[in-house]
């Protein structure tokens, strides 16, 4: 089925379920992520040194006299979320912005002997490490991202498994 668009709200009294082979993408290299082609999916980290840029946030609105949601062609990805799921053991895992879009929310770590502890980014953090031990990354460990506005990705629904001295797995390019 071919890519439909909507000008208003859409509502399902039973909701929409999301389901089949294209629901989850492999990430086995380097990955530049669109919003066409990983956003709302389930991003299989394969790759134990792989970085994942995330998209540009893009905040581009309608004109006023248009209305909302008059151009389909708007590329407005406010909303778009991120999904991704650590199924190869992290050694240097980078989950990075443009550098101009940040993190905010929080990353939780938890570890084998029950310790565990929440992170919150700095203003200036663009990048999310996972080492496979004190920053997360076990097989297991998921992350959730999405734009929320101009430059803000919200880090959130996040639990990174790890082990040791568990550390701040944000920082800056």
């Amino acid at each position: 089925m071919a890519n439909t668009t909507f000008d208003g709200p859409v509502r399902s009294k039973n909701g929409f379920i999301n389901i089949g082979p294209g629901m989850t993408k492999a990430l086995t290299a380097n990955t530049t992520l669109t919003v066409n082609d990983h956003a709302g999916r389930i991003l299989l980290t394969q790759d134990a040194d792989g970085i994942f840029t995330l998209p540009s946030i893009v905040t581009t609105a309608d004109s006023a006299s248009a209305g909302p949601g008059s151009d389909p062609n708007n590329l407005n990805n406010i909303g778009a979320s991120f999904y991704f799921y650590v199924d190869t053991l992290a050694t240097d895992v980078q989950i990075v912005t443009d550098g101009t879009d940040k993190f905010t929310g929080a990353a939780m770590i938890a570890v084998d002997d029950g310790a565990k502890k929440a992170f919150f980014p700095g203003a200036s953090n663009d990048v999310l490490s996972m080492n496979g031990t004190t920053k997360g990354g076990i097989v297991g460990s998921v992350v959730q991202v999405t734009a929320i506005e101009a430059a803000q990705y919200l880090v959130h629904n996040t639990l990174l498994l790890g082990s040791g001295s568990i550390e701040t797995p944000f920082s800056d390019t």
